[in-house]
């Protein structure tokens, strides 16, 4: 992977004409002779060699039924798999709170508002989340999908070769609802309340059949008030290691929270026995906060506003349309083709107002900025079976997407007045190109092997009126190695092994030269600005395992990871002449490795027993290291050095309820020589009960955060002459309550 000088675009004519090579190669390889296959799938579909129609040729392996099928203990490429039970069990609002319980998940939630998932602890999109095997739309959050909308979660840890490779920590791909179930009329009612926040939530899911032709509506509506107070401290510390500042901000702030999701589903079944689906994903979402700063200076100068009111506003528009074709040859063979369009218009408005100090002037900033989003994508699998024991996939994945963004600042009294820097526009355009072949091969009863390869391509344009024209172009090759063996008179042991080699390429907004202005500018609360030399980083990676399956839903597991990542991107900060500005930069080589522990069992596993109780515990540690940064805490930025979990489900008759505590470590971490930032321990401990009335009603109740945990970050800058700034900020925690009402007619 290596980043160039500014190349030619990479045309939409270019990229038809290579997907259409692609699929010509792939159906001239369509086998004129069929075979039964034992392997699955990477993707999660069911079992290739039931697709089979040849009956004359002798599986190695016949299961009794298709639920014996565990994706996790079968298939050679390793994954975990969330299903809809599992997410929908404590009746969470958002898929981001749902994943918070996964083993070797971890959730950033910064004041209870958005969030970041993390797998081996590592953010920053080091953890790739996909949408039915795409990247997420720009300006689309987990916190705005809800789990009644989402069939099941892929947890990937280890790289294969049909998902981009942009996964260093591994792959999350959340599949939206696809069964239809004739006759379904579901509709869920709900509240939330905690001391900062509340409002009500519904879910509707319709679905039938018609002949060839069946059909799902899914609907989710959630409404949000929030009103907390953050508090702030800020301290300057002197060369000589006196106390000479001294900064007390209390910022009540309140406002309100919409979410909107709408999926329409279709599926034909065609005579010849082909399939063609439409998915239709909306989101909508809407966000507005009126915050006030209240700075009281205890100690050296006030800053340029101490008082300072700001009400910001979001507003989030998009919309998927995705068409599926599949298409099963009597030889055995299968493709699996599809195309989607994306399109968005995320628009912002900020208006702040600032007074307090006399040797400024006072603020009347209005600032605006409107999106407009355009994209489409295709993919393909075509999937052979020409050779006795193998799996033999190839395809394609490309798209292209265009970005324009007009922001304009305006003094609110003088509107007409142009400021320097006021009016900023950009156009951004990026062309993606990937290309895959992978092979899953049952070399005997006990040993599979997995074997992929994929290229993949990435060229970014952008072009601005306050920046000259950036290009930044990526392209690399990755190969893939994944092995099971299960070991020979055990009952159910067996061991995993992957080589990988991944990349996280930079995003958009990242490589933007254009800057974004904080209000009172010093160490820890700088300017913001892009880089448009930033390099992909690139890693190497490692992943054993261990798993022992001893009975029926029971598993203990122990895996160990490491990476090796060059051209490493950290934020830095650094003072330009006038001004505190924070930007990306490439910081050479890092490592990361980890280990991690699972446990989950029926009770009925342990003793002789007919109670209905399930168990499971999780526990990860990860360590990681730059080389530029010094010691000690030179970590990769904000990974999360420890995580477990632990969780009990308990059934009796009509009453199901169950409970589960998070626990992920904090501490600091060292952005370079002399920036480090720290995040606090989070403990979390839900609850959640189902009591079921009689077939069509049953009420759920959830309660979430029962520790009360706050949230606290900070940060400190040492400048050259030794003077210390720091910042510590205290989000609030409160309790979650939720009942849901489910009902079925």
């Amino acid at each position: 992977m290596h980043t160039q000088p500014p190349p030619r675009p990479i045309r939409l004519s270019q990229l038809a004409a290579a997907v259409a090579t692609a699929l010509s190669i792939a159906l001239a390889a369509a086998p004129a002779q069929a075979w039964q296959a034992t392997s699955v799938r990477g993707d999660g579909a069911a079992r290739d060699g039931k697709d089979a129609k040849d009956n004359n040729v002798q599986q190695v392996e016949v299961r009794g039924a298709l639920n014996a099928y565990d994706p996790r203990r079968d298939d050679t490429a390793s994954r975990i798999v969330v299903n809809r039970d599992e997410l929908l069990k404590y009746g969470d609002t958002s898929v981001l709170d749902a994943l918070k319980r996964v083993p070797g998940v971890t959730v950033s939630r910064a004041g209870g508002r958005g969030g970041e998932v993390r797998m081996r602890g590592l953010g920053g999109g080091y953890t790739q989340i996909l949408i039915n095997g795409e990247k997420a739309p720009p300006g689309f959050t987990l916190d705005a999908l809800a789990p009644e909308l989402v069939e099941r979660i892929e947890v990937l840890r280890a790289a294969s070769a049909e998902f981009s490779t942009q996964s260093i920590a591994g792959t999350i791909n959340v599949v939206l609802k696809k069964t239809v179930k004739a006759g379904q009329r579901e509709l869920k009612l709900g509240y939330s309340s905690a001391g900062d926040i509340k409002g009500p939530n519904a879910n509707l899911q319709l679905a039938d059949k018609a002949g060839a032709l069946s059909w799902e509506l899914s609907a989710n509506v959630r409404r949000e008030h929030y009103t907390r107070t953050t508090h702030n401290v800020e301290e300057h510390i002197d060369a000589a290691g006196e106390p000479d500042g001294l900064r007390l901000g209390s910022l009540p702030e309140s406002g309100h929270i919409l979410f909107l999701n709408l999926s329409p589903r279709l599926v034909w079944k065609l005579d010849n026995g082909d399939t063609l689906s439409s998915q239709t994903f909306v989101n909508i979402n809407h966000f507005e906060n009126d915050v006030g700063t209240l700075v009281a200076t205890r100690l050296g100068p006030a800053p340029a506003y101490p008082v300072l009111d700001q009400t910001v506003s979001n507003d989030g528009k998009n919309v998927r349309e995705e068409l599926n074709w599949t298409r099963a040859f009597a030889s055995g063979a299968k493709l699996d083709a599809k195309i989607s369009a994306t399109a968005g218009s995320p628009a912002n408005a900020t208006y702040r107002t600032g007074a307090g100090s006399p040797d400024v002037d006072a603020l009347h900033e209005l600032i605006k900025s409107n999106a407009t989003i355009r994209g489409m994508n295709t993919m393909g699998k075509f999937t052979s079976a020409s050779w006795e024991g193998h799996a033999l996939a190839a395809g394609w994945d490309g798209g292209y997407q265009t970005e324009d963004d007009a922001r304009r600042d305006r003094d609110y009294y003088r509107p007409e007045v142009v400021p320097p820097g006021g009016d900023e526009v950009y156009h951004a355009d990026v062309a993606r190109m990937a290309l895959y072949g992978q092979d899953e091969w049952n070399v005997t009863k006990n040993w599979s092997v997995y074997l992929g390869v994929r290229w993949e391509g990435i060229h970014t344009r952008v072009a601005g009126n306050t920046f000259s024209t950036a290009h930044n172009r990526s392209n690399v090759w990755s190969p893939l190695f994944q092995t099971l063996y299960k070991i020979p008179d055990t009952k159910g042991d067996q061991l995993r092994l992957a080589l990988t080699r991944t990349y996280r390429a930079p995003d958009l907004q990242r490589l933007i030269p254009h800057r974004f202005t904080s209000v009172n500018n010093n160490q820890t609360d700088p300017d913001s600005i892009g880089n448009p030399e930033l390099k992909p980083e690139l890693a190497l990676g490692l992943d054993a395992a261990w798993e022992h399956y001893w009975a029926e839903g029971a598993l203990v597991s122990l895996s160990a990871s490491g990476r090796n990542i060059d051209n490493n991107t950290r934020e830095q900060t650094l003072f330009d002449g006038s001004r505190w500005v924070s930007l990306p930069v490439n910081t050479g080589h890092a490592r990361a490795r980890g280990l991690e522990f699972e446990a989950k069992f029926p009770l009925k596993a342990l003793i002789d027993t007919t109670t209905a109780l399930d168990l499971r515990a999780s526990l990860s540690r990860n360590w990681s290291s730059v080389d530029a940064i010094p010691g000690p805490n030179n970590r990769l930025l904000d990974q999360t050095p420890v995580s477990s979990t632990l969780g009990a489900d308990y059934k009796l008759g009509r009453l199901t309820t169950g409970g589960s505590f998070v626990f992920k470590n904090g501490g600091e971490v060292r952005v370079s020589g002399n920036q480090v930032t720290y995040q606090s321990v989070r403990r979390d401990f839900d609850l959640y009960a189902l009591w079921k009335f009689d077939a069509r009603r049953q009420l759920r109740l959830a309660a979430s955060n029962l520790l009360r945990q706050d949230f606290i970050s900070a940060s400190s800058y040492t400048s050259p002459d030794g003077s210390v700034q720091r910042s510590r900020t205290i989000y609030p925690g409160f309790t979650m309550l939720r009942a849901t009402l489910e009902l079925s007619f």
